[in-house]
């Protein structure tokens, strides 16, 4: 029976925290508006040019909502973004909703402003763009941004990767990256991501602790707008499965 199949999906699909679902809700869709030539990838990328002449400032966020075309890929982007990102929600942002959406906003703006200075570099000095990567979708670095942040705010959760050897936390975004890299995947955006999560995690909460002074507060109009419902309870599932190997799963604590 299709709906009794249909119901572990619909259960575990209500359990997500509001943000996390929305953002990976939004994220399929868009793959799927691709799939089936509703839209093109080339009305979503971050186009400066388009928004600047034609004021395409739609541009400034599709881009977050497009990993790839619907293929293993896209499944393998869509794990670690759920998955940590429901972690982190419901974690140090338990109840803070507010604070997590200012969190996405502030890595989005982040890696806007750094592809920014890369286009006016290459429009100045167009040889440059033989060297400099062109990022057209910033949803892959803004994915790693949480699972870096993840990584740090839990330092002691111990991972295991294919039972080849196990590693904190803390390092799960480089070995991420380093697998990357043996499948010939660019790193840039791993490394952009890592870049800005570290940023955030620093002002956040490296910076404070040093200084007693908290630059990334979240302003208020953003906690009244998020942050007004109580959180729901999560539901309590068997952990996903992962697209690789066996061995215990990323981002669960060994016993």
């Amino acid at each position: 029976n299709f709906c009794v199949m249909a119901a572990p999906f619909e259960d575990w699909y209500k359990s997500l925290p509001i943000i996390t679902r929305t953002y990976a809700t939004g994220c399929v869709v868009t793959a799927l508006a691709v799939y089936i030539d509703l839209v093109s990838p080339l009305d979503l990328y971050l186009n400066f040019g388009r928004v600047k002449r034609d004021f395409e400032l739609w541009r400034l966020i599709t881009n977050f909502f497009f990993f790839d075309y619907i293929g293993l890929n896209l499944i393998f982007h869509m794990f670690f973004l759920v998955r940590h990102s429901k972690l982190l929600e419901e974690s140090s942002f338990r109840g803070k909703t507010g604070d997590y959406v200012y969190m996405l906003l502030v890595g989005a703006i982040m890696l806007i402003f750094i592809n920014f200075g890369l286009y006016t570099v290459m429009t100045y000095y167009p040889e440059m763009g033989k060297v400099l990567p062109k990022l057209m979708f910033l949803a892959p670095s803004l994915a790693f941004m949480i699972v870096y942040v993840w990584g740090r705010r839990n330092p002691h959760i111990s991972l295991n990767f294919w039972g080849l050897f196990t590693f904190t936390a803390p390092y799960l975004p480089w070995v991420i990256l380093a697998f990357g890299m043996l499948l010939n995947q660019n790193p840039i955006f791993d490394l952009l991501g890592i870049f800005v999560g570290h940023i955030y995690y620093f002002l956040e909460d490296v910076y404070p602790r040093i200084s007693g002074r908290r630059i990334l507060a979240t302003p208020t109009f953003i906690k009244n707008l998020f942050d007004n419902a109580p959180p729901q309870e999560p539901i309590q599932l068997r952990p996903m499965g992962r697209p690789w190997g066996e061995g215990q799963q990323l981002g669960q604590e060994q016993q």
